[in-house]
């Protein structure tokens, strides 16, 4: 009767653990940051699209996103490598819309107003190489984000790294 006893624990316990969710079936992030350039190459002089889009997973809308944005250890090892934001837009509905800032700023609130639930915003930052800038680097970035959303929670993330960029030479 013992062993019967034993066995029928043991076959409960393995049933329970067997019945488990398994991490495939986890809740997506909170918030998702993507990161896009129109062109993995350009020359000094050039300039490149940096695309950034920030996807609210949640069922409450992001009422206010803080994001960073710093060069990558790497780029900052090339002291020739020249570059700098030169421009900062918001894809709406109705076209683009300059951003309120560039660079490693805030750049959350170039995201524009509430962000409602399952959707997404896109910022684009225009980096500019300098025409004395150093040839055959790479330049990359990445981004720490922080958003706070209308049921009073908030989440954090990164660093989320960037495509790369080379910089080539003619």
């Amino acid at each position: 009767m013992r062993r019967l006893g034993l066995t029928a624990v043991l076959a409960f316990v393995l049933a329970v653990f067997g019945l488990a969710p398994s991490a495939s079936a986890a809740d997506p992030a909170p918030v998702t940051l993507t990161f896009a350039t129109d062109s993995a190459t350009t020359t000094p002089g050039g300039t490149v699209n940096l695309s950034m889009t920030i996807t609210n997973n949640k069922t409450y809308d992001i009422w206010f996103v803080h994001q960073t944005i710093d060069p990558t250890w790497l780029t900052t090892q090339r002291p020739d490598l020249k570059y700098g934001f030169t421009g900062c837009s918001l894809a709406t509905a109705a076209g683009t819309t300059p951003c309120s800032g560039t660079g490693p700023a805030n750049l959350g609130g170039n995201y524009g107003a509430t962000i409602p639930p399952g959707q997404s915003r896109t910022v684009t930052l225009s980096l500019k190489i300098a025409t004395d800038s150093g040839c055959n680097g790479n330049i990359g970035f990445y981004s720490y984000y922080y958003a706070e959303f209308s049921d009073s929670s908030n989440t954090s993330g990164g660093p989320v790294y960037t495509p790369v960029t080379r910089v080539l030479c003619a």
